[in-house]
């Protein structure tokens, strides 16, 4: 299944690990066509405050979370074969197993696919989509760009989707064994679409947008990254466990980041204060004060080892 803008959305909150190549001006030199594309992103940001975020926003209202991640987790399954296409491609069998092992698994265990019995087991994700498969094969990405609906892409993502439309298994599946008609695709796609557009809003994308000076500019930056590492393959491989473990380790480092910088000044150096010159220094031991004779008496100075040998000589 082809991914939606708003499905697309939420690279906007994923972790990347990718780093994003630009030139002298940044990313504005991967967009040669940046005030098309700013234009289209107005469209786009138009029809989804008009209709599809209302749709999505009353989709969370009246279906639990639970069946939410069951739709999420359907979608995901049927883009499995289309994955395991793309990692045979790319030259990548150890991912296509895995590919093919939560298809089956989930397919069958966890009923068609609601529920994501695989990474319960340890079978993790491995998402490929052909614009990833043209990347490993030497294709440049031939630009950002802005596609009605779609949202971010770019020239070589653009023919990817073209391709996936043709040649993905799930679709020619749907087509011809199971009969799907242009009314049962348009119902699969909008069901599709309000499913990535309300887990967009789970995960905080619309905050993130909301909070930056240049929407365009931050979800261009986002995709960028987000895309990158895809072609990377850095995946939810070698992250399973249970989400609380992750978001305690998660907060275990935050706590230790603070007190790092809580034990270090902004220059990065140890934060100590200054001692007020009018008080003593702790440090320093204070000066041993010689104690006063008594009057009427004067100190004889003490006997040393330096006198005892002329004392001897004298009685001798």
């Amino acid at each position: 299944m082809h991914k939606s803008f708003f499905a697309v959305l939420l690279l906007l909150c994923l972790g990347a690990c990718a780093t994003t190549q630009a030139g002298p001006n940044g990313l504005a030199d991967r967009d040669p066509r940046e005030g098309f594309n700013r234009n289209v992103w107005a469209v786009n940001e138009a029809i989804d405050s008009a209709a599809i975020e209302p749709v999505a926003a009353l989709y969370r209202t009246i279906t639990p979370q639970p069946a939410r991640r069951g739709v999420s987790n359907l979608f995901s399954n049927l883009s499995e074969p289309w994955s395991l296409v793309n990692n045979v491609l790319q030259g990548n069998p150890d991912r296509a197993i895995r590919n093919l092992g939560r298809f089956i698994v989930n397919s069958t265990v966890g009923i068609a696919g609601l529920i994501d019995v695989a990474s319960e087991i340890g079978i993790e994700a491995a998402p490929e989509d052909f614009g990833q498969t043209l990347a490993v094969w030497g294709v440049g990405d031939g630009g950002y760009s802005v596609s009605p609906l779609l949202g971010p892409t770019t020239a070589r993502g653009t023919v990817g989707t073209i391709v996936g439309f043709i040649a993905n298994p799930t679709t020619i599946f749907l087509d011809r064994v199971l009969g799907f008609g242009t009314i049962e695709r348009l119902a699969l796609t909008t069901a599709e679409i309000v499913s990535g557009r309300a887990e967009a809003i789970d995960t905080g994308a619309d905050a993130f947008l909301d909070s930056s000076a240049d929407p365009y500019a931050a979800a261009r930056a986002a995709f960028f990254t987000s895309r990158e590492a895809a072609i990377l393959n850095y995946d939810t491989a070698g992250l399973s466990g249970d989400r609380n473990d992750i978001e305690a380790t998660e907060d275990e480092a935050f706590e230790a980041a603070l007190d790092d910088l809580e034990q270090e000044s902004p220059l990065g150096q140890p934060d100590t204060e200054e001692p007020d010159p009018g008080e003593p220094d702790p440090a320093e031991p204070e000066p041993v004060q010689p104690e006063p004779a008594e009057q009427g008496t004067t100190a004889e100075p003490e006997a040393t080892d330096e006198t005892e040998p002329e004392f001897i000589l004298e009685q001798e």
